[in-house]
């Protein structure tokens, strides 16, 4: 009797083992699906870009950024400035309002105290658009001083109007006559001691460039 319970118990437990591995798909199944890596993110689309040409002649309306003067001002100083009016083609807005612009002062004369008027010249030579600097070319901006003929005249007429008073009341008319020259000389004399009128622009003055050849930028379509 107790041959026959030993030899059902082992046969009990030869069963149960091979109960345990009576699913071996399954439990694979299951240490796949744990290691199996997340999908990576579907990649961005690229933004899609086409080219357009801004012809030469094209007006630009800009706004200085920087201040330039005659008398302060030196030959390949930066000059900066941004647009003020939007750049179109084709009906489309290429260079928006405040693209920025960059140059070069080419040209500086302060005024002369004998003759020549104050002056200064510039050129834009780049922009910077969409992150992207173009180089550009443009015609040279130049802007003069306001003669002082008519100021200079009226200091020396004042002068001579002055000495003629001051010697017709010392000498009467001869004394008159006199006293007009020394005043006169004395205007003339004040007029080649003062320099005429500089030209300065600050930040914010209004001026136009002119594209003198054709740029071509890379805008998102």
């Amino acid at each position: 009797m107790r041959k026959w319970i030993a030899v059902i118990g082992t046969a009990a437990l030869a069963a149960a083992c091979g109960g345990g591995d009576a699913n071996p798909e399954v439990a694979e199944a299951a240490e796949t699906t744990a290691a199996a890596p997340a999908e990576a993110p579907a990649p961005r689309a690229a933004p899609a870009y086409r080219e357009v040409t801004i012809p030469a002649g094209t007006t630009l309306r800009l706004d200085l950024q920087t201040a330039i003067a005659s008398d302060s001002s030196r030959v390949e100083d930066t000059v900066r400035a941004s647009l003020r009016q939007a750049v179109t083609v084709d009906g489309q807005t290429v260079l928006p309002v405040g693209t920025e612009l960059v140059g070069v002062v080419t040209d500086v004369d302060r005024s002369g105290r004998v003759k020549g008027r104050a002056h200064i010249a510039y050129r834009f030579n780049s922009l910077r658009y969409d992150d992207e600097r173009y180089t550009i070319t443009t015609a040279t901006i130049s802007h003069e001083a306001q003669a002082t003929k008519g100021e200079d005249a009226t200091k020396i007429a004042i002068g001579a109007g002055a000495g003629a008073a001051l010697g017709a009341v010392l000498g009467g008319g001869d004394g008159a006559a006199k006293g007009a020259a020394i005043g006169g000389a004395a205007g003339t004399g004040t007029v080649l001691a003062t320099r005429g009128k500089e030209v300065r622009l600050g930040p914010g003055a209004n001026v136009t460039a002119r594209l003198t050849s054709s740029i071509t930028l890379r805008v998102k379509s």
